[in-house]
């Protein structure tokens, strides 16, 4: 099964994901990762590490980041460099996406399938009325 990490500034990660198990249940091989105010880059990236190294196959990881050149992407993006292949990284995580995730995971094997499945729900997540 695809491995998730979901990697933000401050809590947010945490929410999401305890969010997510409200609607879709407890997941496996899902972890947040977040980076506080009294934390670096460094700290954020041990976390990650931690985090792929308990998943069942990491092979496949799929990093859903809160921001585009933040630092959970700048350290997902690090990792990821060595896993081009096989690893995936999408920003702007929303609620809608992570559900997607999920489900998807329950059929697809690849994390780079699964990223391009989400982000059509990722899109449609955000609306203004």
């Amino acid at each position: 099964m695809v491995g998730i990490i979901l990697a933000s500034h401050g809590e947010f990660a945490n929410g999401i994901f305890q969010s997510g198990a409200m609607i879709f249940g407890e997941q496996a091989n899902v972890k947040p990762c977040t980076l506080m105010p009294s934390e670096g880059p460094d700290d954020l990236k041990a976390k990650m590490k931690d985090a792929i190294a308990s998943f069942d196959n990491q092979d496949e990881v799929l990093f859903l980041v809160d921001l585009w050149g933040g630092t959970p992407f700048n350290q997902a993006n690090s990792l990821f460099e060595a896993h081009k292949d096989t690893w995936a990284i999408i920003a702007g995580m929303n609620l809608p996406m992570v559900i997607e995730a999920y489900a998807a995971r329950l059929s697809m094997d690849s994390a780079q399938k699964i990223a391009a499945q989400i982000l059509p729900a990722a899109k449609d997540g955000v609306r203004a009325k």
